[in-house]
């Protein structure tokens, strides 16, 4: 399992390796790795634990750890990616995804294999775990996996284009002393050409630490704009 611990002091990320031992038995148990932010002393926990040394790589996120902060990104994942689907010799482009109008169910005709477009959407939501900017747009691309199309197709290869030329973008972790937790919300009113529903999304921040944010599409309509956005309001109270 994953685990973020968030001390006073956002100082080090340490990898430990707690081991549970079976009740009644003296054989190996499960074992569990926590990434621990704090100053790297021992947390305290009920099972012996193993130190694993500082933070580089796990789960496939890049920790690179300076005096003052912590940089998670996921640059090897993303150049696999480009490599894997092709993408190299594209041109890199500004933004992930056009604001209007939205992919629509009926834009393009059908696939007559959908493997290439669902692997490739598949991808991009792993790598959503360090890169909250193109999180809307992999949601959009996410809800049209059940009738992909040749121009929902092209909209994928955008937010890879996109991605081409920033692969060595993340998030950045700075030590902190104010504990304070903020939320940004938004949301696009009724922009889905097909359900009329929203798609919110939010961003929580430690301090001045992003550290957690979604992208989600509304399961009803919304009539007026500002519904839909005390709606996501509410979600994003809850989830912090």
């Amino acid at each position: 399992m994953f685990y973020f611990s968030v001390y006073e002091v956002c100082k080090k990320a340490v990898l430990w390796r707690e081991v549970e031992h079976f009740k009644g038995g003296s054989g190996d148990g499960d074992t569990t790795d926590l990434v621990v932010f704090g100053d790297g002393s021992m947390p305290m926990v009920e099972f012996a634990m193993k130190d694993l040394g500082d933070l580089n790589f796990f789960l496939g996120i890049e920790a690179r750890q300076a005096s003052s902060s912590l940089f998670l990104s996921q640059t090897h994942y993303t150049a696999t990616l480009l490599q894997r689907f092709d993408m190299l010799g594209t041109n890199s482009i500004s933004t992930p995804i056009t604001f209007t109008p939205q992919p629509s169910l009926h834009h393009g005709g059908l696939l007559p294999d959908s493997t290439v477009y669902r692997n490739m959407v598949g991808a991009l939501q792993y790598l959503t775990m360090a890169r909250p900017d193109i999180a809307y747009s992999v949601s959009l691309v996410s809800q049209l996996m059940h009738s992909s199309s040749t121009s929902h197709l092209q909209v994928v290869k955008r937010i890879f284009c996109y991605l081409k030329g920033i692969v060595r973008h993340g998030v950045l972790l700075l030590p902190i002393s104010n504990l304070s937790l903020s939320a940004c919300t938004d949301a696009d009113w009724a922009a889905c050409p097909d359900s009329h529903r929203s798609t919110s999304g939010y961003a929580l921040l430690l301090g001045s630490n992003v550290v957690s944010w979604s992208a989600k599409k509304h399961p009803t309509m919304s009539h007026v704009s500002a519904e839909s956005e005390y709606r996501f309001v509410a979600y994003a109270v809850a989830e912090s």
